[in-house]
């Protein structure tokens, strides 16, 4: 015998099984919405409690889609009440597609999370801008955009999807970010082959988006030049990166090393550090530096030190000493950007002047090796 299934189950069976929707759970969504619909329409078969339904339920045929109002076994189903459950069942079923597929966008991106994504920005309001990223869209709030990045509406942009996120209205959104370390660290994952098959390890990422980071490397195979990995081949490797930020950060590749006297030397390069007095117990350290060198150690409004001393984890300060005299200059713990003046204005004249001619020197060696 052959059962010849009518149209609403084919069509309730078919969207079921496309959109991955339960077909009970449709069934019993549409008999809620059709009880509250009834309730609405006919108040007089009902008590003022509202969890009360006076033995009122709802029957629909899952072979027909017929639907009966019945109350203990009588059938007290208005006339023309039909057209108001089809409508009712149509608000019910479009429901929980729209339910649906965003569960399943959002799971899609869920497994993403962490991870960097391309997208277009489609439009921008006072605080947030909003990106394209294919099947969702994404989110990018005031906090997490680089402070001087303009964001023009059709350019594609690398964001790190930092969280899955709920919006005030209770709905789920894909919060993503331009400034979180971690954009380099995964950037670097995906230009620097050593770093995805672990010859090569990121120790420590930390940055002042959008102006200058400092991004530390190991490597405990012997005859691996971690920073010459990360560099690449004239420098194609680090440049790819600083691309990916609109070439307005500098990203300094440090070698990590357990010995931290050696790796606060490391971490305030570009400058030449004469000694390194270390407190472990306060985990400070005082940083004796050529007075020539101080501008290059400390870096404009303190970004040098202080990056080096988050990526350290030891609060720094810079001691100058005279190259004449060899004496003590200054111990300026108001150095850093915490406490203002951050750098003497006419050593943060000699720090900018000083950075400006290495980076046209790097240019120029850039082009000569080209």
């Amino acid at each position: 015998m052959v059962i010849v299934k009518s149209e609403f189950a084919l069509a309730l069976n078919q969207v079921a099984s496309e959109r991955g929707i339960s077909v009970d759970d449709v069934i019993q969504s549409m008999e809620a919405a059709i009880m509250a619909a009834f309730r609405k329409e006919h108040p007089e078969f009902f008590s003022e409690d509202p969890e009360e339904d006076n033995g009122i339920s709802v029957k629909i045929d899952i072979n027909t889609g017929e639907t009966h109002i019945m109350q203990e076994e009588k059938d007290i189903t208005p006339p023309g009440f039909g057209r108001i459950a089809a409508q009712t069942a149509r608000q019910v079923i479009i429901q929980k597609i729209r339910e649906a597929e965003k569960k399943t966008v959002i799971s899609h991106y869920q497994d993403q999370v962490g991870t960097i994504i391309r997208g277009r920005v489609i439009r921008r309001d006072m605080n947030n801008v909003y990106v394209d990223l294919g099947k969702a869209e994404g989110v990018l709030p005031r906090e997490e955009q680089i402070r001087n990045e303009t964001y023009i509406v059709n350019n594609r942009y690398v964001f790190y999807l930092k969280e899955i996120g709920t919006s005030k209205a209770g709905y789920s959104r894909i919060v993503l970010s331009r400034t979180a370390p971690e954009l380099i660290s995964e950037l670097f994952k995906r230009e620097v082959p050593e770093i995805t098959s672990g010859t090569v390890e990121i120790k420590n990422v930390v940055r002042e988006p959008g102006e200058r980071a400092k991004i530390a490397v190991y490597s405990s195979q012997s005859g691996v030049d971690p920073v010459g990995a990360c560099v690449g081949q004239k420098g194609v490797r680090v440049q790819t990166v600083t691309d990916e930020l609109n070439g307005k950060e500098k990203i300094d590749i440090i070698q990590w090393n357990e010995d931290i006297k050696v790796f606060i030397i490391s971490a305030l390069s570009p400058a030449q550090v004469i000694s390194v007095d270390l407190n472990e117990k306060e985990k400070h350290a005082n940083v004796s530096v050529n007075e020539s060198q101080a501008p290059l150690a400390i870096g404009k409004g303190g970004v040098n030190v202080n990056l080096a001393a988050r990526l350290t984890g030891y609060d720094i300060d810079i001691v100058q000493i005279s190259s004449e005299t060899g004496e003590k200059v200054e111990t300026p713990s108001e150095q850093k950007e915490e406490a203002e003046p951050v750098v003497a204005e006419d050593q943060q004249e000699v720090a900018e002047e000083i950075e400006d001619v290495q980076e046209k020197s790097e240019a120029e060696n850039q082009e000569e090796k080209k």
